[in-house]
């Protein structure tokens, strides 16, 4: 089965635009759009007021390696473009955010606790690379009893 979104016509910035009001609702207080050398979005940082402070969080997009799963899913040709990926990994991300903040509206987490991976520690490192950097072994330390 095809990536989701991946016949999508919209564009990326477009994308960003809902991205930015669907994060607004979410009680974000600041957005900003981060594109690469050629043009490309490739993020999207948001602050949000919590209980313990201001904490900002970066949703990055990985466009090569959603045209990588295009042409590895053997998409039609037309498709196989990294303005197309662009615009398929900016709309799964928006279905992602609208996800995430469903589920901080139904009061089961709250919103820095679903984007937690994504808050950034030390500027531009979020926490999951942080993790990522020392191996994952604060997660495998612990067992489920």
């Amino acid at each position: 089965m095809p990536i989701k979104n991946y016949t999508t016509q919209i564009k990326a910035g477009k994308t960003a635009m809902e991205i930015q009001d669907i994060l607004r609702c979410g009680r974000a207080r600041s957005v900003l759009m981060e594109y690469d050398q050629e043009g490309v979005l490739c993020s999207l940082s948001f602050t949000v007021e919590t209980p313990r402070g201001a904490i900002a969080f970066r949703l990055p997009a990985s466009i090569d390696n959603t045209l990588a799963v295009l042409r590895r899913q053997r998409v039609p040709s037309r498709l196989q473009t990294r303005e197309q990926a662009a615009r398929v990994a900016w709309r799964i991300i928006k279905d992602w955010v609208a996800a995430q903040l469903a589920l901080v509206e139904t009061e089961m987490v709250s919103l820095d606790q679903v984007f937690l991976p994504y808050a950034l520690v030390n500027g531009q490192e979020t926490v999951y690379d942080r993790l990522a950097e020392g191996g994952l072994k604060l997660l495998t330390e612990g067992k489920v009893q």
